[in-house]
C-alpha cells in the first residue's frame, strides 16, 4: 500500500493560507476548525511546516473576529450565529449561513492541538498575538461554562451535553495551561460533568462515535472507561463499510444508518492507546479493505446502499486512516498487502 499517496491526497485538500478544505466535494469545500485539527494530526511529528502553518491559519482567522470573542468573554452567546463559528469559506470568513455553530468541541479541539504542537516542538505561537487568542480563547469557555453548556456537539446537530464536547474542552484546557492562565477550578468543572456523563454521550445518545475523542487523540479517559467506550461502539455502531455515528441517525440514511469510512481508523487507535495489539491488527485489516487504490476515502458509505455518498475524499478520513496505518507499521505489526 503506497502510503505516501495519503498524503498526496490530503495536500489536495490544503489551501495557500496554510488551512485546509473538509473535501473536494462542492457541498464540504469549507473550512472546519475541528477538521483542520485531525487533518493535521499527521504532520505532528514532522518538519515539513504544515502542522504549524494550519494553525497560523486559524490563529489568523480568530484574530479577525477577536472583536467577537472579546463580546463573548463577557457575555453569553444567545443565538447561534454569535458562536464562534464552526466552518468558513476557503478563505477564512464566516458563511452568513444558519448552522448549528454552538461547538464547543472545535475550541477545545484547537486549544488541545496548540498545547500538543508546542509539546512535540511545533512552532504553533508565533507571538505574543497568538497567545493573547489563546488566553481569550480560555476566557470564552469559561464566560460559556462549557462544563454545564449544551451545544451542537461534533455532528453539529441537536443541542444538549455531549461528553465529547466537554472532553474536548478539559483536554485543550488542560493542555494549555503552561501558556496561559487556566484556572484549576475551570477544569475541575468539566472532570466532574464527565465523571457523571461518562460512559453515555448525552442524554439522548447512550453510544456515540464523537465519544472515540475521549480515547484518541485526547487520552482523556481511564482504562475501564475507555474499554467500556470501545466495547460499546464496536458492538453496536460497527457495520460492514465502517461505524455510524449513533443510532437512528438520518444523515444519508436510506433505509439504514449511513456508515462512516473513519469508523475503523479510529477505533483501531484507540485499541492502539489501550495495547490491545490483537484489536490493532483486526481493525488494521477492515481499514485497508476500506481504502481505495487512489487513497480517496470517502465520508461515508450511504446508508442502505454501500456506496460513497460524495464528499470524497473527506481530509478527516484519509488523515485517520494514515495516522492508524503508520503506527501499526512503526509497531512492526503484519500488515496483510494489497486490497480485498
Amino acid at each position: 500500500m503506497n502510503m505516501e499517496m495519503a498524503l498526496q491526497v490530503i495536500d489536495k485538500m490544503r489551501l495557500p493560507n496554510g488551512a485546509y478544505m473538509a473535501s473536494l466535494s462542492k457541498d464540504y469545500n469549507y473550512v472546519w476548525i475541528r477538521d483542520v485539527v485531525y487533518t493535521v494530526l499527521p504532520f505532528l511529528h514532522d518538519r515539513s511546516g504544515r502542522y504549524e502553518k494550519a494553525y497560523h491559519a486559524l490563529f489568523n482567522l480568530f484574530k479577525d473576529y477577536e472583536w467577537k470573542i472579546d463580546i463573548h468573554t463577557e457575555k453569553k452567546p444567545v443565538y447561534l450565529f454569535e458562536y464562534i463559528h464552526s466552518r468558513y469559506s476557503t478563505d477564512l470568513k464566516e458563511i452568513d449561513v444558519e448552522w448549528g455553530h454552538a461547538q464547543n468541541d472545535a475550541i477545545g479541539a484547537f486549544l488541545w492541538g496548540v498545547g500538543e504542537g508546542m509539546k512535540h516542538g511545533r512552532k504553533v505561537i508565533r507571538d505574543e498575538a497568538d497567545l493573547r487568542i489563546v488566553q481569550k480563547l480560555v476566557d470564552y469557555l469559561e464566560c460559556l461554562q462549557y462544563w454545564q453548556a449544551e451545544d451542537n456537539g461534533m455532528w453539529e446537530e441537536n443541542i444538549e451535553l455531549h461528553a465529547s464536547s466537554v472532553g474536548a474542552c478539559v483536554a485543550g484546557l488542560k493542555a494549555v495551561k503552561m501558556l496561559v492562565d487556566v484556572k484549576a477550578d475551570l477544569i475541575r468543572k468539566g472532570e466532574e460533568t464527565l465523571r457523571f456523563l461518562l460512559p453515555r454521550e448525552s442524554e439522548t445518545k447512550e453510544v456515540d462515535l464523537a465519544l472515540l475523542s475521549l480515547i484518541y487523540p485526547y487520552r482523556l479517559v481511564d482504562r475501564k472507561t475507555a474499554l467500556t467506550i470501545v466495547q460499546q461502539v464496536s458492538e453496536r455502531l460497527e457495520r460492514e463499510r465502517g461505524c455510524i455515528r449513533y443510532e437512528h441517525d438520518q444523515y444519508y440514511n436510506e433505509g439504514k444508518e449511513a456508515e462512516w469510512s473513519f469508523g475503523f481508523p479510529w477505533l483501531g487507535l484507540c485499541y492502539s492507546e489501550l495495547g490491545m495489539s490483537h484489536k490493532v491488527n483486526e481493525y488494521a485489516e477492515k481499514t485497508i479493505r476500506n481504502i481505495p487504490d487512489n487513497w480517496e476515502v470517502p465520508e461515508l458509505y450511504i446508508g442502505g446502499k454501500n456506496e460513497p455518498n460524495g464528499n470524497t475524499p473527506l481530509a478527516w478520513s484519509v488523515a485517520l486512516s494514515y495516522l492508524f496505518l503508520t503506527r501499526v507499521q512503526s509497531f512492526q505489526t503484519a500488515i496483510p498487502s494489497g486490497n480485498s
